[in-house]
């Protein structure tokens, strides 16, 4: 219970890089987040060029954040799609 709470508490205040290197992100994804926490959102394709990947690499890497709870998708249909911090 006490290992719950703490990831509780965590998760509500700040982010530390350490924590998101503790959950197995990459320097791509930490990056975005570092981004999303600045700009508030982001879309695949901002993503794409912050890490200069292909849109297959940037949807994995998002994907991965949303499958991990630390993002979420926004919006409706692949225009309007942005992932925002959860």
């Amino acid at each position: 219970m006490s290992d719950y709470i703490l990831t509780a508490v965590t998760f509500r205040g700040k982010i530390t890089e350490e924590y998101l290197i503790s959950l197995g992100l990459n320097e791509r994804q930490i990056r975005a987040i570092e981004y999303v926490k600045k700009q508030g959102k982001i879309k695949n394709n901002e993503y794409q060029k912050l890490n200069n990947v292909s849109k297959r690499t940037a949807t994995n890497d998002l994907r991965e954040l949303v499958e991990k709870n630390i993002l979420k998708y926004m919006g409706k249909g692949k225009r309007d799609l942005r992932y925002v911090m959860k």
